[in-house]
């Protein structure tokens, strides 16, 4: 081979060398900039401490882990609804691509900000303002935790007749009580599904509901529960964001005979000999989801696998976006835990309303609107936020 020839083939090797170094420079590059890099913001109306707050807050981290380095979070604590505009106005300043509200007071906020930032996607939770009208980057989102009541109800049952069966109790005077935030539907629902699960083990109960006028009131929620106590309520529930009904609870070992049911949290640390079980919505799976359609500019409700409707979504047991938490093994019986799972495989395979039966109620707003639930009613049937407001003959409000 002469030197011309060897010159050519070295040109030759050297253009194809580059060539190929620079396909793969393309390629890493293109690679790059398919990872999306977006900033998350969230709205808490509380902080860590409070076991509603809490949940969304373990969301967050499982978005943090779920995504590493692509998504950075920025929360806004003890923000009291009302006053979240201050707290949107430094999330936008801060340049989020999606902004989660985790509070029902704060959606009228968040859709009217989306209407003005079409570019930032907004997603509140227990909202029932996503429909009408719909905003394309406004969603709206929330558990169906009348199933998680209900079986919270079972298990409130089935200790009450262990509690007759021994003669502990009057079987003919069962009482028991529930502190409630606010005479919303949302709070409406929530007990009314804790005594429709009561009432199919102990037929013959009562329920009284004594009401804080506030999501988060610890001193509140435990005087309302002493005084349901005291009133001689044998199980109180809550539809509240604190301890303090289980403490109440507790405190009266000894005095009195009670348990307690939760919500959001296992509440065994404050209550280990009167808490009986917890139920919660798990936000991860939405949460996460959502995030993962923004960094894919992919349709939010398209990438869930729950119960749609249009910018809104919910779902319970089938889908992991409700869930109970560990049964108080000290105190309840192996027949109660067979049966909470039975009611949860149920719930699983066929979700399906629970709100029928002999039962007549009235709206506490109109008088003159009255219900009768001989025929079902379906709850969650057009939106993710609950929508049974009526107040049955059996629940005494006080």
């Amino acid at each position: 081979m002469n030197k011309s020839s060897r010159v050519a083939r070295y040109l030759i090797t050297l253009c194809a060398s580059l060539l190929m170094i620079g396909i793969m420079t393309v390629i890493h590059y293109s690679n790059v900039k398919e990872e999306k890099h977006i900033k998350v913001g969230f709205i808490y109306v509380s902080d860590i401490n409070n076991p509603y707050t809490y949940n969304f807050i373990r969301a967050q981290k499982a978005i943090e882990e779920t995504y590493g380095d692509q998504v950075e979070t920025i929360a806004e604590y003890n923000v009291p609804e009302g006053n979240e505009g201050a707290a949107i106005e430094r999330l936008l300043a801060a340049k989020c691509d999606i902004i989660f509200g985790t509070s029902y007071g704060y959606c009228q906020s968040l859709k009217e900000t989306a209407k003005e930032h079409p570019e930032i996607v907004f997603c509140a939770a227990t909202a029932d303002n996503a429909e009408d009208p719909i905003v394309e980057n406004y969603h709206s989102y929330m558990g169906r935790i009348y199933e998680g009541r209900y079986v919270s109800g079972i298990v409130a049952g089935m200790k009450i007749k262990e509690l007759i069966d021994a003669g502990m109790i009057d079987p003919e005077n069962v009482v028991i009580g529930y502190v409630g935030a606010f005479p919303y539907a949302e709070v409406i629902s929530g007990y009314t599904a804790f005594y429709l699960g009561v009432k199919d083990i102990v037929p013959n109960v009562t329920m009284k509901v004594k009401y804080t006028y506030s999501w988060s009131d610890y001193a509140t929620e435990k005087k309302l529960a002493k005084e349901l106590i005291e009133e001689g309520c044998v199980v109180i529930s809550q539809h509240s964001d604190t301890y303090g009904p289980a403490v109440a609870c507790e405190e009266a070992v000894g005095e009195h005979i009670v348990y307690h049911v939760g919500y959001n949290q296992s509440m065994f640390e404050v209550a280990p000999t009167t808490s009986l079980v917890s139920c919660r919505i798990n936000w991860n799976p939405y949460m996460v989801a959502a995030v993962g359609a923004v960094l894919e500019d992919q349709d939010i409700e398209a990438s869930l696998d729950a119960t749609r409707f249009a910018q809104d979504a919910c779902a319970g047991f089938d889908s992991g976006w409700v869930e109970m938490l560990e049964l108080n093994e000290v105190i309840v019986s192996q027949e109660t835990k067979d049966l909470v799972e039975q009611y949860i495989q149920e719930f699983k395979t066929n979700p399906h309303s629970i709100f029928v039966g002999d039962y007549k109620g009235t709206n506490p707003f109109d008088e003159s609107d009255v219900i009768d639930l001989s025929n079902g009613y379906e709850e969650n049937a057009s939106c993710s936020a609950p929508s049974f407001s009526y107040v049955l003959d059996d629940i005494i409000v006080e």
